[in-house]
């Protein structure tokens, strides 16, 4: 299993709390949050990760190395701000082609990450999208599923309980390669929203804990639940 770590968050909200630091590295029960990621996908089996840096990246690079545990770690630094999307296809570039785990580098969701890696194995297509069960998805934007496809991203007219975008992809080698795509691009509207009825992907369902720690209040809330969660 190969994985890509979105790592070049500013984390401009969190200012207040975590200053000279990317988002991902922002102390939580004074552990850099990266590390519990790295940790999780150690866990399920990761054998390779990438992690796409932006901000203040040496900080990132100087802290977690060549290796962290077994994981062999790579770095894939933006030159300039390129988005989600961008900063995946510049991540693959430096994995071999493959199946390859994305996760949002400031958000934290209690997912079996081996157990959803081997759903998504068994389904075709483009890739495989977490989706977690919300009370009001108009804070984030609705996901529609039709069986197990995806038919809607991002409707955020929606509003009420419903399934939303947990930030965690499972993406099949050609899931770029058919698109001419500009070098900075959003993954999510950009990409998945824009050319979603070209596209095949799964939507795998999920109710585990969520945390956004880019959210000041989110974050001193992780502070007990993410080392809690981590250790569980």
């Amino acid at each position: 299993m190969q994985a890509i770590v979105l790592a070049g968050g500013l984390g401009t909200r969190l200012r207040a709390r975590v200053k000279d630091l990317p988002k991902a590295m922002a102390p939580i029960a004074g552990r850099p949050f990266l590390a519990y990621l790295l940790e999780r996908l150690e866990r399920a089996g990761c054998s390779t990760v990438v992690l796409a840096t932006g901000y203040l990246s040496e900080s990132i690079e100087s802290h977690f190395g060549a290796a962290w545990g077994t994981l062999q770690l790579r770095y894939s630094r933006e030159p300039a701000p390129l988005g989600t999307g961008g900063a995946v296809v510049r991540a693959l570039s430096g994995l071999p082609a493959g199946p390859t785990l994305v996760l949002n580098g400031d958000t934290w969701l209690d997912v079996d990450l081996a157990a959803f890696d081997a759903w998504a194995a068994q389904r075709p297509g483009d890739g495989a999208v977490v989706l977690r069960e919300v009370a009001d998805v108009s804070r984030f934007g609705a996901v529609r599923l039709q069986g197990e496809r995806i038919a809607g991203f991002g409707e955020k007219a929606a509003s009420g309980p419903g399934l939303i975008n947990a930030g965690i992809y499972r993406l099949a080698p050609q899931t770029f390669s058919r698109f001419a795509l500009p070098e900075a691009f959003s993954l999510e509207t950009d990409f998945f929203q824009k050319h979603l009825a070209a596209l095949n992907l799964s939507g795998h369902v999920c109710q585990g804990d969520f945390i956004d720690i880019g959210v000041p209040e989110e974050f001193d809330r992780a502070q007990q639940l993410i080392p809690a969660w981590h250790r569980r």
